[in-house]
């Protein structure tokens, strides 16, 4: 699995965005800024052993791939979370369990959901967006 993330020039900067994760960042070339995302993504994820790829699809988007899919997929359900601004408590109680560990195995990477539990938390914490899956041009 990997999500896809956009890099531009605005001035001296390049900016690089992985959206579905909400992270951004900046660097003074397009390769620093690339190094800067990964390394933002593995400071998130905190985790020996993690590594992010990445993997250029086009001249203004990119691709963040990892090595332990299960983490990433971790990263993203906390930070779309993060981004509705639930708490672990709200969005377990959200997904209709009574404990906040429930939720926070997936968050955590101790429990990869199935695709329909993957959809189920997705809907709990970003109910509002529907996440489209494409193929990759590389």
């Amino acid at each position: 699995m990997r999500f896809k993330g956009k890099v531009w020039k605005d001035g001296k900067f390049w900016l690089v965005e992985v959206p579905a994760l909400d992270v951004m960042t900046q660097g003074f070339t397009k390769r620093e800024a690339l190094e800067m995302i990964a390394d933002a993504i593995e400071g998130y994820v905190n985790h020996a052993g993690f590594k992010v790829g990445i993997y250029a699809s086009s001249r203004d988007y990119f691709e963040v791939g990892s090595n332990d899919v299960g983490r990433l997929v971790a990263l993203f359900l906390q930070r779309r979370r993060l981004a509705s601004g639930l708490t672990l408590e709200e969005a377990a109680k959200k997904l209709g369990v009574n404990s906040h560990n429930a939720y926070a195995r997936y968050e955590q990477g101790r429990t990869v959901p199935t695709i329909e539990k993957l959809v189920q938390l997705l809907s709990v914490v970003d109910g509002e967006r529907d996440f489209v899956i494409g193929r990759s041009q590389l």
